[in-house]
């Protein structure tokens, strides 16, 4: 167990920052894309699409993931959650509508025997057909809400190292339904009872733009590189209260230029005023602790 961790966002601001030279310093926590780029201890992923491209990528099947709702079913359940029971003249119309070997984002059965469901079942989607399909205009709408309900499928390997985040808290069996930022915190807390330093390096919170702030923006998962920031409010309420839960932790969130105030990633926190365990701490400190630039 570790007493220093490096939780990963994936703020722009961390790009200066080299994650391979955090690795002797603490145990390395990251959040979605990053496993794109780099493999750290332990990996959360909580949105349906992500989930899925982890787990399809194989990454799961070597490395240590926590993920939501990750329940697995037998494959003979298959068509009936899937499908969600549809057949003659609704199966025409998906069939029509929806060519399924692209409705359903899947890897390779093989011989896999049980897989992991998210989205909306093609029942679902049958019935957005049928309620706008006979509707003058409506064609444009029709595609949006369809494409919006996602179905998504992998089938799973017995041996792999994934989990479900409701299997953190073997009291309460629930998963609290947080962002992946702060999930991968509380996934970092609660193994990790000795812990001293909770490090957030790339998780702004804000945006120096008027635009999105993300390293894997207009990636596969990911907004557009010309859309508006994501609201904060969620993100800074959740890390919150695990500073309150756990009051013997430092946090310390990491900068470009600490909490200076000449940006608003650069700046404190409002609503963590009263938190006596958080602190800031811009590049230039982190790399003269642990030589990361």
């Amino acid at each position: 167990m570790a007493t220093r961790v490096f939780c990963i966002g994936n703020g722009e601001s961390r790009k200066p920052i080299d994650l391979n030279k955090l690795r002797p310093h603490g145990k390395i926590y990251g959040c979605n894309g990053l496993y794109r780029d780099f493999t750290p201890d332990v990996l959360c992923a909580v949105d349906h699409a992500i989930m899925h491209e982890v787990y399809h990528s194989g990454y799961c099947d070597k490395n240590e993931t926590w993920l939501r709702d990750w329940v697995p079913l037998p494959g003979l359940t298959f068509k009936a959650v899937v499908y969600g029971g549809i057949g003659g003249d609704d199966l025409k119309l998906a069939e029509e509508h929806l060519p399924l070997t692209k409705s359903v984002t899947q890897n390779e059965k093989g011989d896999r025997q049980n897989f992991v469901f998210h989205g909306s079942n093609l029942a679902g989607r049958v019935s957005v057909i049928k309620r706008l399909k006979e509707k003058p205009g409506q064609e444009e709408r029709l595609q949006k809400e369809i494409n919006h309900r996602g179905i998504f499928v992998s089938w799973i390997n017995p041996d792999d190292k994934a989990n479900c985040l409701r299997d953190l808290d073997t009291k309460a069996m629930r998963d609290r339904g947080w962002a992946c930022g702060a999930s991968s915190g509380w996934v970092a807390l609660k193994q990790n009872p000795d812990l001293k330093e909770l490090y957030l390096i790339g998780h702004d919170l804000k945006s120096d733009t008027q635009r999105i702030n993300n390293m894997y923006k207009g990636t596969n998962c990911y907004g557009l590189p010309e859309a508006s920031p994501i609201p904060s409010t969620n993100w800074i309420t959740q890390w919150k209260t695990l500073m309150n839960e756990f009051p013997k932790v430092q946090f310390i969130k990491v900068n470009p230029k600490g909490d200076d105030g000449s940006t608003p990633v650069n700046s404190k926190i409002d609503e963590w005023y009263q938190c006596k365990n958080i602190k800031y701490m811009n590049f230039d400190k982190l790399d003269e602790n642990f030589n990361c630039k």
